[in-house]
């Protein structure tokens, strides 16, 4: 059971998804949750406090997750790991990613910061392998190739036409494709 503060996040990632976070007010936000709006003031500070603890939280759960499923496979394996685990990211999160490519202007400026840091890491991560897969491949190109994968995956919430299963096995299979990574032999 997830808790009131989760539940605040979730109904608001949908709303601002729906509606921008400029078109979604504290009363909105508090409706749609079952409670007033005022109430919300009691998990959050502000409405700009949901957005920042939205879209810090996620980019700690990339980061955290990734850095799992790297472990100690070999780059192979951990790309296939990375592709899955940030495949399933974003089918499961289509709002979130939605969120932080129209509503990023707004959110305040220490939250850019520690977004764009923990975004710099789960790229390193990623560009780490590729290099360790295509020995001499320079840092630039991996982060590049990183970001390619990032933007192929991430744009579930507008290329939706294949159903939902389809989309998970078209996109590790472009995704891997994409990064010279054999996909896994069953």
């Amino acid at each position: 059971m997830s808790s009131r503060r989760e539940q605040i996040l979730d109904t608001a990632a949908d709303l601002f998804a729906a509606r921008g976070f400029h078109g979604v007010s504290i009363a909105d936000l508090g409706a749609a949750c079952g409670i007033s709006g005022p109430a919300i003031y009691k998990h959050f500070a502000s409405k700009d406090a949901v957005l920042a603890e939205m879209l810090v939280s996620i980019s700690k759960e990339l980061l955290r997750v990734g850095s799992e499923r790297v472990g100690n496979h070999g780059p192979g394996d951990s790309l296939r790991a990375l592709v899955d685990w940030h495949t399933d990211f974003a089918l499961r999160h289509k709002p979130l990613i939605i969120v932080q490519d129209r509503d990023w202007e707004s959110l305040p400026d220490d939250a850019r910061e520690e977004v764009r840091s923990l975004q710099r890491e789960y790229v390193d991560l990623w560009a780490a392998q590729l290099r360790k897969l295509h020995p001499g491949m320079p840092l630039d190109r991996a982060r590049a190739m990183a970001h390619v994968v990032f933007g192929l995956i991430n744009s579930t919430p507008h290329s939706g036409l294949l159903p939902e299963e389809a989309m998970r096995e078209l996109l590790p299979t472009m995704a891997l494709a994409a990064l010279g990574v054999e996909p896994q032999t069953r």
